[in-house]
């Protein structure tokens, strides 16, 4: 894992393009304290900061140049099957100097150009200069797990890992896109295709490459997932099918020439992680560590995830609690990282996290994201699947799964009238329209004269579900998961591993029926059943869990964060402060009714405050 800078500008002379390089890599040397290297010549330059995990040798620091055909290439990520890229490639008689995954991919596309890409399972986040071609070649992994950011200046072009990067620049102004951040506020989305919070800035999309040329920038798209007929294959058959490629995930995810650790939350995604470790590589050592809160109202992980610890003998348990005291540094730390006004607390619980797997010299981490979003963890996964249960008339098997639900999660009849009502509405509404539904439910225009756009693709093919389960993966929900992944691990030099965004995963369980995923009123079905016999059992009767938990926005804002609510709001912002006040005052006066809308504004004054 590295970070990753660059330009293309042929009005920088020789003598500054190592002074820009510097200044940029300078922003970011968290993502790569081990090496640093520069490659300029005649307007074009290249930057890298390593960590080093896979040859810890010189030899396979960066910039990498092949000797053979002259293309230089700047890299972030993994490619977690390099080693048999590698070796097909020597049949083909190509030669390496090293054991990197770098010179894996010189070498895989002087030979298959920007078609290399697809053969790769990794991330990544990458470019190539093709002196042959005189074009610069970027491309970023099928999920956007590794970030890669651009901006344009006349005829010059500018890249990097993050935000931070282009702060130097002369060019770079950082004008507020109001667009992005009224999508933030209101649905919580860090960043939405290729926009970011600025305007001038740019983020290239999920499995898309970009190629620059000529002054000329095209962007195109080399993956997608594609709408598959039911396989036939029972949900037995479909568990023994999910299981072989997570466990071939795990292997490859396991891959370091570095100590490798996981975060061990206590809910089915990272517990499978831990398990499966567990399982297959009983004699190694694991790290695994637990951020918990105790007292009264707090959230507690311990007692689930030592189910899982006193099962394998060879996991090893660092357990975590933030004090009190520690709240605001961690939290203006992980805002500064993140670039963006984090949407929400558990990216501070994530802070810490990484934070304990640092202080315990892990450079690699392996965590469970991902999992919720294509295997239909999520709650309003139910409302998408009943409700495609009724546009299909198949009245009796929507019902008999909204009555299963009432059961699982124990509602009473208000709240199952709300979620018949929902799950109707989802049936008969476009995502597109429900997700505007949702932008203006509270507070639409909380900026004077904003009022952004969202549109989710029509999926033709797909079944109600799946296509809610692929704009949460591509679209609205874990990107911004992803983008705090990243941030944060990096915060700490540590390369962030997610198992289950194996591209090879995805597409399996997207060709499965929706029965595999969720059936009487059971979510991520496939999952507990493939893990059945690996996991502990107790895992699979948890109720309680909600995904990356922490005391809160309403605790944390009225306890340690409260001066955030004492901070006048920036000037310089066109704020509908007559819509604004009344939700602030609300909150002073002890309602939680809007609390994470609260948060949202405060956190963004706050970055307003340290950004512009």
């Amino acid at each position: 894992m590295c970070g990753i800078a660059g330009f293309i500008d042929f009005n920088v002379p020789e003598h500054r393009a190592g002074e820009i390089l510097r200044k940029q890599l300078g922003r970011i040397l968290h993502r790569g304290p081990d090496a640093q290297g520069l490659w300029f010549k005649n307007g074009i330059g290249l930057g890298h900061n390593r960590l080093s995990i896979i040859d810890l040798s010189e030899e396979a620091n960066q910039p990498m140049i092949d000797a053979e055909t002259g293309n230089v290439i700047v890299f972030n990520g993994e490619i977690y099957n390099y080693q048999e890229i590698r070796a097909e490639l020597a049949l083909k008689g190509v030669r390496f100097k090293t054991q990197s995954d770098t010179e894996v991919i010189l070498k895989s596309y002087a030979l298959k150009g920007h078609a290399c890409v697809e053969d790769f399972v990794g991330m990544w986040a990458m470019a190539i200069w093709d002196p042959s071609k005189q074009e610069l070649f970027c491309s970023r992994d099928r999920f956007g797990i590794k970030p890669f950011y651009y901006s344009r200046s006349g005829p010059g072009f500018y890249f990097g890992s993050e935000y931070k990067v282009f702060f130097d620049l002369d060019f770079f102004q950082r004008s507020v896109n109001l667009d992005q951040v009224s999508r933030g506020l209101q649905l919580g989305w860090m960043e939405y295709r290729d926009q970011t919070y600025y305007s001038r800035l740019h983020s290239l999309p999920a499995a898309h490459n970009l190629v620059l040329k000529n002054g000329q920038i095209e962007v195109s798209q080399y993956w997608d997932l594609a709408a598959h007929a039911d396989t036939g294959l029972s949900l037995e058959d479909s568990a023994e099918r999910f299981r072989e490629l997570f466990f071939d995930s795990i292997r490859l995810h396991m891959r370091s020439d570095v100590e490798i650790g996981g975060c061990l939350s206590g809910g089915i995604d990272s517990s499978a992680i831990a398990s499966a470790i567990g399982t297959a590589y009983s004699t190694k050592e694991f790290k695994t560590f637990t951020v918990y809160y105790d007292g009264e109202g707090e959230v507690d992980e311990r007692p689930w995830a030592k189910h899982v610890l006193s099962k394998f003998s060879n996991l090893q348990p660092t357990f975590y609690k933030p004090q009190e005291s520690e709240l605001v540094d961690a939290f203006e730390r992980c805002l500064y990282h993140a670039d963006v006004p984090i949407a929400g607390s558990s990216p501070v619980s994530q802070f810490f996290v990484m934070r304990a797997a640092s202080e315990r010299n892990i450079k690699v981490l392996l965590d469970g994201q991902g999992s919720d979003e294509f295997l239909g963890g999520y709650m309003h996964s139910f409302y998408r699947l009943i409700g495609g249960s009724f546009t299909k008339f198949r009245f009796a098997q929507g019902l008999s799964e909204w009555r299963h639900h009432m059961i699982d999660q124990n509602f009473g009849s208000s709240k199952g009238r709300d979620i018949l009502l929902k799950s109707i509405l989802a049936g008969f509404s476009s995502e597109n329209k429900l997700y505007r539904l949702e932008y203006d439910r509270y507070y639409s225009r909380l900026l004077f004269g904003v009022r952004s756009d969202v549109y989710l693709k029509k999926l033709f093919g797909y079944s109600r579900l799946q296509e809610f389960l692929y704009h949460l993966t591509f679209t609205t929900s874990l990107p911004s998961l992803l983008l705090y992944e990243d941030r944060n691990s990096m915060a700490f030099s540590i390369e962030s591993r997610v198992p289950f965004l194996d591209h090879r995963l995805v597409e399996f369980v997207f060709s499965l029926p929706d029965r595999h995923l969720i059936q009487g009123g059971q979510t991520k079905r496939l999952l507990r059943h493939a893990m059945r016999g690996v996991i502990p059992e107790e895992i699979f009767s948890r109720k309680d869990k909600k995904g990356f938990v922490t005391p809160g926005e309403v605790k944390w804002l009225r306890g340690p964060l409260k001066y955030l609510l004492d901070q006048p709001f920036f000037k310089d912002f066109p704020w509908d402060v007559a819509k604004i006040e009344p939700v602030i005052k609300d909150f002073k006066n002890g309602s939680n009714r809007h609390a994470t809308l609260v948060w949202r504004l405060l956190v963004l004054n706050y970055w307003l405050r340290k950004s512009l």
